[in-house]
């Protein structure tokens, strides 16, 4: 099984809403790619270790691929 690890935020601004924000499932956008399920937990953690999330919580996560 092949693993896709992204990025991508989960809230948009908003004046209009508390804190100036409101939940909003962004794009995602790719770091890179990994057979193996735990280098892939791993991209994540190295990718959050050096990135701060900000106000729109902009975090790594990953999912599986189907390779056809």
């Amino acid at each position: 099984m092949k693993y896709r690890v992204f990025h991508r935020t989960w809230w948009r601004k908003n004046v209009s809403w508390p804190e100036g924000r409101e939940p909003c499932i962004g794009n995602a956008r790719t770091i890179g790619h990994t057979n193996c399920e735990l280098e892939a937990r791993d991209m994540c953690r190295q990718w959050n270790d050096t990135h701060k999330p900000g106000e729109l919580s902009d975090k790594a996560e990953y999912s599986s691929e189907l390779v056809r």
